[in-house]
């Protein structure tokens, strides 16, 4: 079975965001994947909807055996096991959340689907904070 380098983000802006983010890497690592690096936290203001509550967000680099959309599977799995309720895709829009699992990048594969399009474009070209954590998980 082939392993796979896939760049995930994560953020929260409900309750003890940094305990959430780690949270969310410990049960990504004890489900079988590598965590090879990790960026500094990184405090951004809501993206594409009005909140009070501030963001915090980590990049990481993960070794994967899953298939994206086991990996899809995966962290949505993560979210709602956290006790985020809402899902953008499925909602339309963004709400506050105790944790958000973004796949920014998974090997060099394109794909476009209704559930799922790697690259993640808006991280990669649109949202300065994630311009700012990708740059950090490769600075020297």
């Amino acid at each position: 079975m082939s392993q796979h380098k896939v760049i995930l983000l994560l953020g929260s802006n409900l309750g003890d965001q940094k305990k959430n983010l780690q949270t969310a890497l410990e049960k990504i690592q004890q489900t079988g994947n590598e965590i090879l690096k990790v960026s500094d936290f990184l405090t951004s203001e809501p993206v594409e909807f009005a909140s009070s509550n501030i963001f915090c967000n980590i990049a990481t680099v993960i070794f994967t055996h899953l298939s994206p959309f086991q990996l899809l599977n995966l962290i949505k799995s993560i979210e709602v096991e956290m006790g985020r309720t809402y899902d953008s895709k499925v909602t339309g829009g963004y709400t506050d959340r105790v944790i958000d699992i973004d796949i920014v990048k998974y090997s060099e594969i394109k794909f476009l689907s209704e559930r799922l399009n790697i690259p993640h474009q808006k991280h990669l070209s649109e949202r300065e904070f994630s311009r700012i954590l990708l740059k950090d998980l490769y600075k020297t």
